[in-house]
């Protein structure tokens, strides 16, 4: 049996995923009144990022879209040297990294207004570690 070149994609492709090279961003909606949403996820990828972040993928690890204007807290927990790194579609960027005292855990709290956000979860270290990020709403 002849086998034709289009025969190894799936193989490659799988390979390929299998290393975690493809970054795919996850897309999450939030709307008034959500409950806390829990998403897990790799910190850390191949492009360093100019502000604070350290380093991230080339493509988000999260897309958000609020609703509706919310009172929100980003609550990250990761192992190494974890940084977050949120862009609104309005041009506003947050960025807060880890430091010792924190024990890897990160919080951005705050008025989120309509719109949509990347979430990128970088590493100052360039490693690739587990990580949990909660979005969850405030009073």
């Amino acid at each position: 049996m002849k086998l034709s070149r289009w025969s190894t994609i799936p193989t490659a492709l799988a390979a390929v995923l299998a290393m975690g090279s493809i970054a795919i961003s996850q897309t999450v909606e939030i709307a008034p009144n959500s409950q806390t949403i829990t998403l897990n996820g790799t910190s850390g990828g191949p492009k360093k990022d100019a502000s604070c972040a350290g380093f991230i993928n080339t493509t988000p690890n999260h897309v958000i879209q609020v609703k509706a204007d919310a009172n929100l807290r980003f609550s990250l927990k990761g192992s190494g040297e974890p940084t977050l790194l949120i862009v609104g579609s309005q041009g506003q960027n947050f960025c807060v990294q880890a430091d010792s005292l924190s024990e890897g855990k990160i919080d951005i709290p705050g008025r989120w207004t309509k719109g949509r956000y990347e979430v990128y979860v970088g590493d100052r270290a360039q490693a690739r570690r587990p990580y949990t990020l909660s979005i969850s709403p405030q009073n």
